[in-house]
Formats: C-alpha cells, sequence, structure tokens
C-alpha cells in the first residue's frame, strides 16, 4: 500500500508536528544540507504561508544548535548533538522509549539504562547505536523533572518499616517508608505515598504516606484510589468552598440591563434523566419572515468565576469534571455547578448565548453572540423528548390523524417511555408551542447532521456501558446507552454554536484572523495507523479505502455502519477510535477533521470543562472590543487542559474496569458467549458480548493444544490441530479470576 502524501494548501493552517517532520528528512542523509523549499517539497507544503513556518522553525532548530546552518539557508543535523531532552513511556516489562521531537520514532531504554526515570518524566538522555547498523538506543542521564511524585499502593510491613507496593504497573519501584513516615498505616491498607527522597546507592525510592484510603476491596477505598492515582482531588478545599457560598448570587436589575433580556422566549433543557448541571438550554421562536430564532443559552459561568481567585485557580487546576461509574467529582463546587449556574426549570439565569435565525434548509441567516438573562420554562430528560420525537412520527405515518394535539397526554406516550424513567408529574403534558419547538429542532437537527456527513464527518456513535447500581453503589446490572434523536438533535445545536463562535474569532473577511483563542483541533489520522486498522478488519469481510480525504471518511462511516449491533461491534468501533488523532486545546488552529469543520472551539459546557471558561472570557474581550491577549499565555492553558482531560479520561475507564470485575464476581459460575477482541504472545483478551466486559484468556490455560502466537494472522495456532483462534472469533468463556485491585478478569477458555 503506497503512502498518499498529506498536501498543506490551506492558508494559516498549522504545519502539525513540522519538527518531526523536519528531522526526519534531516536523518535521511546526515551528510547532505536542504534549504526550506526543498523541505517543503518532501512534505507536501505548497503554499507560502506554509513555507514561512518552515523558514520560522528552522531558524528557531539552528539557535537550538539541533540543527546547523552550513551556509546561508542550507541545514543539516547536528551529529555533534547527541544529547536531547524529551520524556519517558515505560512499558510493563520494565523497559522504556524515549520520546522526543528531535526523532520521528521512539527511542528504546533498556530497564538498566533508565537511571531512576519513571513513566512521563522529563530526562536529559545520550542517544547511541548500540552496534553498527542497528537501532538507536538511549542512556537516561538526568531526570529533569518528575511527572509525579505521589503513587496510590498497598502498604506491606515488615518490623521496623514497610514498602508501598504501587498499583500501577509502570512503577516499577516499590517506594522504602520508615517507621517515623507511616503516618498512621497499618499492614495492608491501601494508601498515597509521596516520594521525598532516591539516594544516588538505593534501587528504591524513599517515601512517606501522605493519605490513608482504606483496606484494598472496599468501595470507597478503590475509586478514591482511581482519583488519586492519577492526580484527581475528591474534595474541595474548605477556603474554595467557602469562597463560593460567599459569591453574590442575586439576579440584579442593574445586571439585567447590561444584557439581552430573553425571558420571554420559549426555552427548555434536555438532559440525561439523572443531570443535576444544566449547562445548556435551547430558545424557539418562529419568526415572522417564515424563518426561526434559536437560541443556544449557556450557562454564564464567566460571570461568578473571576480570574485571580482561588475559586478560579480550583477550577484551572482541576479543569474537568471527572464522570466515574457511581458519581461525579465536579470542577465547581456544588453550589456552583449544581445550583447557581444550572439552567434549571421556573429559574431566571444569566448566560452566555449564540442566538441563530435559521431557514427551513438549517443555513443560518444572522447570528448574535453575548450575554443574556433567560428563563426555562420546562426541563426534559433525553427519554421524554424521544417519545415527543417518536409519537409525532407515528402521528406523520397515520394518514387519519396527522395533526399534533394541542396537549400530549401520558396515555400516548407510555409506550415510547422507557420503564425506569420517573416522569416529571402524574398528568404529564406538554404544551403545544413546546411539541412543535423539538419537532422543528429535530427537523434542523438532522439536515444540519447530514450537511456535516457529506463534508465527511466521521459518525462514531459508539455504545456506552452504563451500571444499574444499588444504595451501596453495588452494580446489579448492566445497561448499553445509545444516541437516539434527542440526543443527537442536542448535539447539533451545540455544535453549531460551538463551530460559529470559533469562526466568529477566527475568521475576519473570510481569511484566518490573528486573534489568540482556544481551539478544540482535530489532526487527520496517520496513514499507517488506519493501513494497520485495515488488516484487522480485513478479517471480517470490511474495507477501508484511504486514497482521499473523502474515501477515508466516507469508508469510516461505512464500516461503523456495517459493523453496529454486531458481536464485534465494540472491538471494531474501539479500534477505528485509536485509530484517530487525538482532539486536543490549543491556540494553533488546524480545525476539527472528526467533525469536519475548519474552525471549532469549546463554549457550551463552562460548568464541567475549563476551556469552555477561557473561550467565554476571551469572546466577551473581544465583543467589548479588546486587543489580542499573549497566545503563550492561553497555549499553556490548553496544554493543561488537555492533560487533564487525558487524565480524567483514564480515571473514568479505570472505574468501568472496576466497576465490570466487581460485576463479574457474582457470575463466576456462568458461562458467557464472547468475541477475540486482541490477541498477544501470552493470550487472548475476549470481551463478552451481553455486558462489554473485558478480561484474558491467557494461553498457557488453554487445554486442547499447545498454542503459538502468530503476529501475522493476529492468532494463536494449536501445534497438533492447526486450529486457530484469531481476532474477531466467538468464544466461549467462564470466569477463572476477579482482581479488583488490579480492575483485571482472568477466563477459561470453554470452547472455541
Amino acid at each position: 500500500m503506497s503512502k498518499k502524501k498529506k498536501i498543506y494548501k490551506k492558508k494559516g493552517r498549522v504545519i502539525k508536528d513540522l519538527t518531526r517532520k523536519i528531522f526526519k528528512i534531516l536523518n535521511e542523509d546526515s551528510n547532505k544540507t536542504y534549504n526550506y523549499k526543498q523541505i517543503a517539497s518532501k512534505i507536501g507544503v505548497v503554499d507560502t504561508d506554509g513555507r514561512n513556518q518552515i523558514i520560522k522553525k528552522l531558524a528557531e532548530l539552528a539557535a537550538n544548535h539541533k540543527v546547523v546552518e552550513v551556509e546561508k539557508g542550507k541545514y543539516k543535523i547536528n551529529e555533534d548533538r547527541k544529547y536531547h531532552v524529551g520524556t519517558l513511556d515505560l512499558t510493563s516489562n520494565g523497559n522504556g522509549y524515549f520520546i522526543c521531537d528531535d526523532f520521528e520514532e521512539d527511542i528504546f531504554v533498556p530497564a538498566v539504562n533508565l537511571n531512576k526515570g519513571l513513566q512521563d518524566d522529563t530526562v536529559r538522555v545520550y542517544v547511541y547505536h548500540k552496534r553498527r547498523n542497528q537501532k538507536l538506543e538511549a542512556d537516561v542521564v538526568e531526570v529533569l523533572e518528575r511527572a509525579k511524585t505521589e503513587f496510590v499502593g498497598t502498604l506491606q510491613m515488615s518490623k521496623n518499616f514497610g514498602f508501598v507496593i504501587p498499583d500501577n504497573y509502570k512503577m516499577y519501584a516499590d517506594i522504602f517508608i520508615s517507621k517515623s513516615k507511616l503516618g498512621g498505616a497499618e499492614d495492608g491498607d491501601k494508601v498515597l505515598a509521596k516520594i521525598t527522597d532516591w539516594p544516588d546507592n538505593s534501587k528504591n525510592p524513599f517515601g512517606k504516606i501522605t493519605q490513608v484510603l482504606g483496606k484494598p476491596g472496599e468501595h470507597d477505598t478503590e475509586i478514591h484510589s482511581i482519583l488519586l492515582e492519577y492526580g484527581l482531588p475528591y474534595e474541595f478545599p474548605t477556603e474554595v468552598e467557602k469562597e463560593a457560598q460567599s459569591l453574590p448570587i442575586e439576579i440584579t436589575q442593574e445586571e439585567i440591563a447590561k444584557r439581552r433580556d430573553m425571558r420571554g422566549d420559549l426555552t427548555f433543557t434536555i438532559d440525561p434523566k439523572d443531570a443535576k448541571d444544566f449547562d445548556d438550554a435551547l430558545s424557539f421562536t418562529k419568526l415572522e419572515n417564515g424563518n426561526y430564532e434559536i437560541g443556544i443559552h449557556i450557562a454564564d459561568v464567566s460571570h461568578y468565576l473571576q480570574p485571580k481567585t482561588i475559586l478560579d485557580d480550583e477550577a484551572y487546576d482541576r479543569a474537568t469534571s471527572v464522570y466515574l461509574v457511581d458519581r461525579v467529582v465536579p470542577m465547581l463546587p456544588e453550589m456552583l455547578s449544581n445550583g447557581v449556574c444550572s439552567l434549571r426549570p421556573n429559574e431566571e439565569k444569566l448566560t452566555f448565548s449564540a442566538v441563530f435565525e435559521m431557514d427551513e434548509k438549517a443555513n443560518v441567516i444572522k447570528q448574535w453572540f453575548g450575554r443574556t438573562v433567560t428563563y426555562s420554562d420546562k426541563r426534559f430528560a433525553y427519554e421524554e423528548a424521544q417519545a415527543l420525537i417518536e409519537q409525532n412520527v407515528l402521528e406523520n405515518q397515520d394518514k387519519s390523524n396527522n395533526v399534533i394535539p394541542a396537549k400530549v397526554g401520558i396515555s400516548s406516550l407510555k409506550n415510547s417511555i422507557p420503564a425506569d424513567v420517573s416522569l416529571t408529574s402524574e398528568e404529564y403534558t406538554v404544551d403545544q408551542p413546546i411539541v412543535e419547538a423539538i419537532i422543528k429542532l429535530d427537523e434542523l437537527a438532522k439536515k444540519m447532521r447530514a450537511k456535516r456527513m457529506k463534508a465527511g464527518a466521521i459518525s462514531f456513535d459508539k455504545v456506552e456501558v452504563k451500571f444499574n447500581l444499588n444504595e451501596n453503589s453495588e452494580p446489579i446490572g448492566v445497561y448499553f446507552k445509545e444516541a437516539k434523536d434527542a440526543n443527537k438533535l442536542i448535539e447539533e445545536f451545540m455544535l453549531l454554536a460551538n463551530k460559529k463562535v470559533a469562526e466568529f474569532i477566527g475568521k475576519d473577511k473570510g481569511r484566518p484572523s490573528n486573534k489568540t483563542f482556544v481551539y478544540r483541533v482535530h489532526d487527520e489520522p496517520d496513514i499507517e495507523k488506519l493501513a494497520s486498522l485495515q488488516n484487522i478488519v480485513s478479517k471480517f469481510g470490511y474495507k477501508i479505502d484511504t486514497e482521499t480525504r473523502e474515501s477515508t471518511s466516507e469508508s469510516l462511516n461505512k464500516l461503523l455502519a456495517d459493523v453496529h449491533g454486531k458481536g464485534e461491534a465494540n472491538m471494531v468501533e474501539t479500534l477505528a477510535i485509536r485509530s484517530m488523532s487525538k482532539a486536543e486545546y490549543t491556540t494553533q488552529n488546524i480545525g476539527h477533521y472528526g467533525l469536519a469543520f475548519d474552525y471549532y472551539s469549546h463554549f457550551t459546557s463552562p460548568i464541567r470543562r475549563y476551556p469552555d471558561v477561557m473561550t467565554h472570557r476571551l469572546l466577551q474581550h473581544y465583543l467589548d472590543g479588546g486587543k489580542s491577549p499573549k497566545a503563550e499565555v492561553y497555549e499553556e492553558k490548553c496544554k493543561h487542559s488537555s492533560k487533564m482531560e487525558e487524565l480524567a479520561s483514564k480515571a473514568e475507564r479505570d472505574s468501568i474496569k472496576y466497576m465490570q470485575v466487581k460485576y463479574m464476581e457474582d457470575h463466576k459460575d456462568q458461562e458467557f458467549a464472547g468475541v477475540v477482541s486482541g490477541v498477544t504472545e501470552w493470550g487472548l483478551y475476549v470481551e463478552i458480548i451481553s455486558n462489554k466486559c473485558e478480561g484474558m484468556v491467557r494461553i498457557r490455560d488453554i487445554k486442547d493444544d499447545y498454542y503459538i502466537y502468530d503476529e501475522a494472522q493476529y492468532a494463536v495456532v494449536g501445534q497438533a490441530t492447526q486450529d486457530i483462534i484469531q481476532l474477531g472469533d466467538e468464544v466461549v468463556v467462564k470466569v477463572k479470576h476477579t482482581d479488583l485491585e488490579r480492575k483485571h478478569l482472568d477466563f477459561e477458555l470453554i470452547s472455541h
């Protein structure tokens, strides 16, 4: 399969990973010199703006002595420079990889060369060829900055000292704890330990216990352990709570006078049935010209969250709310997140709004952005709004009764609303204007979605695994949550607001502006990852066409549609998502590939995301005529927000794994149909079809033959029978062992 060269044509488009691309070219022949035109040609840059980026980057690399300017405008790699700064990524077997923009590929670091470097540490390394013409290796010569110094683990005591055995498999060294540093912990306790020193002559770091979490296996102990492992707090400091409580929350006439008053507009929220913080509301008005005025109203968090306050510092540090299986760890204290900022029904609220005039074809005719005051007339759960949409479909199908009644009663909806949704009243009725609003908004949302898909957006409607919990947070059932029309209605209007806000700031008379702004970007997928995905999905008879951007998007959408509802769906969807680049926050706009938007930001969830707060502040700053602030300040905040988002996602995934293991503890005698979701040299990963719990069947435990790993086939092959068990095969398994602390399941293979 030939690689397609990525062509950078769009003016103002930032060239992603430019440093790595330059080093790849210069490393091809370290004796050859290149000018900017030759480099531009090799990486497919054809416009002046892109070439200017290359010129600027070459000058920067020369100033840092990473490249040498041999003669004016001609550069080569600096071969004298053997020392490099980057980060470490460790493996479970104790080795690691050095990650640095100076090299196209990550460099292997054997365990003996780690020199006390830990996961994600910033290190200085010496890079060398182990043997002539072999791959590079690295030797850590200095740890410049620790990524983290606190680790969750279990205390094992001897007579006069103890060791904390870390939960994190990438932490290869146990932490020595002297008797005076136990902090009240006892043998067997789950604790948080802080590294205080690592003497030159010791293979173990020294530390102290800063927090006793409880006994391993207890529910709260394990949930708190997950949060603390990623440095995520689960309580607010007292001074933060006090500052939140002292905020003036009365909406004064003076404040209303500064805003657009939209309290008279028909307004409502649609959220999950168990939601407590309502970030967004929609308003709907039919205009005399036949168009519609639609308001996307967002909680005005930035009104209450002022810069350089304890409250703002705490929100920035957290950067995001964390959604675990049994709880939400909010970015803001509950008084703000669930109270004063939440757009609850029948309450006046301060909001920041994007208001659009739209025609029947879902085209935006006019737009307005600014601060407002609103009043939500009604709160809907997604299931309730979905019932109205489905009822409308039924009404339209019945030619003899195609008029929506003035009141939609419970009797007509009871078959549409799931049994676990508690209705807002015994006489559940919805007024005609709200019914019409939801039906029309659904129609417009479907038209907007169709336009996005035609433009090349990728449709990742992945099924979410959810748990039914009892009063003790014990899992008593598993169910799947799938996005329906009501969810997609809200999604499309939130996407519209995010896109239009980003365009409003990011474009100036049709061209990219130079204004500093917070963008949510998503780079194009890596062609090699897509090739790997193609190899895997071909085992199931699917194909991806990566010849052009359009064919890639179209074939990915076809793959996701074709696989939907099948046993291998979750596995294929997960692999497809992994083939994509990661979305992140930055001031450097490169567009959003997955949504097919040239401009995109996050504006719609400031209660739970700090970047949205920054977006609100910058938008108001520009509406007030302010000059562009320094991009460097916001870029640093964007990096922090992206990092915290990633940590929160890991914690959320760990909480799901923990709950899956806990659920399977009570089903040890049951046989389950599953799909082989991964194949490694030591075992098969199997995902149970009925509940999406994943565990491992170890190769040594398969008794009917001696199996050998075949990497090319994503399979294991029996040496006597030549039986093949490969990725995607349906098998039957039984739980062999559950490990709550490691969040791991071992399966026994019953049949294949």
